[in-house]
């Protein structure tokens, strides 16, 4: 059976990130198998891994905070360092609990 919709945790992830989970699979989950055909290390599979992970993450969290969720994912493409990623969330929030009051 072939998915008609694709599930909201795998819209925001790129093709390169499709093919390494293809990969992922197909080698049973071995990192060390991927690494090989990759031709990097084992700690560079893992942190792309760790990477995917945060992905897909956000794209859970989006739902509830979609401003956020654009934030953390643009730290986690590193198109925003983490400091500066962090201030604006901070400052995002502090704003929310001042219209609230």
């Amino acid at each position: 059976m072939a998915i008609e919709i694709t599930p909201g945790w795998m819209a925001n992830l790129d093709d390169e990130d499709m093919v390494f989970i293809k990969r992922f699979l197909l080698a049973s989950g071995s990192l060390k198998e991927i690494a090989k055909q990759y031709g990097v290390t084992y700690p560079t599979v893992r942190l792309r891994l760790d990477r995917l992970i945060q992905k897909i993450r956000i794209s859970e969290s989006a739902e509830r905070d979609p401003y956020i969720a654009t934030i953390k994912r643009l730290a986690v493409n590193e198109k925003l360092d983490f400091d500066t990623a962090k201030l604006l969330i901070q400052e995002y929030r502090k704003t929310k609990r001042e219209e609230r009051q």
